[in-house]
């Protein structure tokens, strides 16, 4: 069972059971520019405990707003009772909760595109917020007074552009006033709440346009002050020039092109990036310039290579370099590439020949000098003089004899 099929058949039963349920919110906006939704909710005037009451497996975890997750086999589906808020001392979360009806209910939502609600039954789109012509004209519109939806949560204005970004579409010219007048209380919101909308921004094939809009609007200054000027250009040309899937870290480091790496991960540090997010981004920004020189030796390019980020480093210094316009650095980062190639089906980065208790028994002592050894012995593995573990014994025991003398 898909997860429209579970939506469709909650519907029907709720229906079936004589209340009104409908598909709302960004499914309907979804189903009405062909695209395929991610998720499909059900909006119903069945309060939370007569849901409950329908079907036999639920979980209960929203339903002080009056939302119920049912379960149908591998499928969930959120269903909420049409309701009104009031209230919204955090900027984020109401403080009161009414059910209602399906118009007042419409009203409380953000943009008007997401305000739409469908029968799949009578494949009927129920409209009350003019949603559909919005659709129509490509733009984000608050429902009702801009300033009044953004105070009611503040993450709405970065969802704004997080919509207009994936869908192509103008945000209306009240609805980004309002969103310049509101930016620098974007900071009220959670670092991780952020992430989420920042990461949907940059990650987007139309990422260039959206930040953009980060800058103008003033969201971006609020989230990273005092951002230079040149920095921003910087920023935009690099993120119009990366390929169109990129992950989060290549993102952020295409936005921070123009900072130091500590000064970018201090900038960061609102946002509360993963562990993993962070070690990703402090790689890119640590080893940019790394691959300019095409004739590096091969032990360096290979361990390189074994970076698991190192391709998303290629990507970065290719758009960096195509946004100065630097076909010097570009011809090498072209030749470095074709080395690469050659390397296709070798081991780039092999287990040691010899291991520490190894060279110990050879004679190294334990400490910088064990250290210094086994580095600078898998340096000559991976540059292909050395194959075997004899040929790996000689070497070393030649290395310690004249660290021996040089030391002596």
């Amino acid at each position: 069972m898909t997860n429209r099929q579970a939506a469709v058949q909650i519907v029907r039963c709720l229906q079936e059971h004589g209340f009104e349920a409908l598909l709302a919110g960004g499914c309907v906006r979804d189903m009405l520019l062909g695209h395929k939704p991610k998720d499909y909710d059900v909006a119903t005037n069945a309060k939370p405990k007569e849901v409950v009451q329908l079907f036999p497996r639920t979980l209960t975890v929203g339903v002080k707003f009056g939302v119920v997750i049912v379960l149908m086999r591998h499928s969930q589906v959120e269903v909420a009772t049409f309701r009104s808020e009031a209230g919204y001392r955090d900027g984020r979360h109401p403080d009161e909760v009414e059910f209602t009806h399906a118009a007042e209910d419409a009203g409380r939502r953000d943009f008007t595109i997401n305000g739409m609600f469908y029968d799949p039954l009578a494949e009927q789109v129920i409209d009350y917020v003019g949603g559909q012509a919005d659709l129509d004209r490509k733009i984000v519109r608050t429902i009702g007074d801009p300033q009044e939806r953004f105070a009611e949560d503040y993450l709405r204005m970065l969802r704004a552009i997080r919509f207009s970004t994936r869908l192509g579409f103008a945000i209306e010219p009240a609805t980004f006033d309002a969103i310049r007048d509101n930016a620098a209380r974007i900071t009220r919101i959670s670092g991780e709440r952020i992430a989420i909308e920042l990461e949907a921004i940059l990650v987007d094939p139309n990422r260039q346009a959206g930040t953009s809009m980060l800058f103008e609007s003033g969201l971006a200054d609020a989230v990273f002050p005092e951002l230079p000027d040149e920095h921003r250009q910087r920023a935009l040309a690099i993120l119009g020039g990366l390929r169109r899937r990129v992950d989060f870290a290549l993102a952020l480091a295409g936005f921070f092109a123009g900072c130091q790496a500590d000064e970018a991960l201090a900038r960061c540090h609102i946002l509360k990036l993963s562990r993993r997010t962070a070690k990703h981004l402090t790689f890119l920004l640590m080893h940019r310039g790394n691959l300019l020189d095409d004739s590096m030796s091969l032990a360096r390019l290979k361990m390189l290579l074994a970076r698991p980020y190192f391709w998303d480093l290629y990507e970065l210094e290719r758009a960096t370099r195509k946004a100065e316009g630097d076909r010097q650095s570009l011809a090498a980062l072209g030749r470095l590439r074709r080395r690469i190639r050659t390397l296709r089906g070798v081991d780039v980065r092999p287990k040691p020949l010899l291991n520490g208790h190894d060279l110990i028994r050879l004679g190294a002592t334990p400490g910088p000098v064990l250290g210094q050894l086994a580095e600078e012995l898998y340096i000559a593995q991976l540059e292909g003089l050395l194959h075997t573990t004899d040929q790996a014994g000689e070497w070393a025991r030649r290395w310690l004899q004249e660290h021996a003398r040089t030391d002596s």
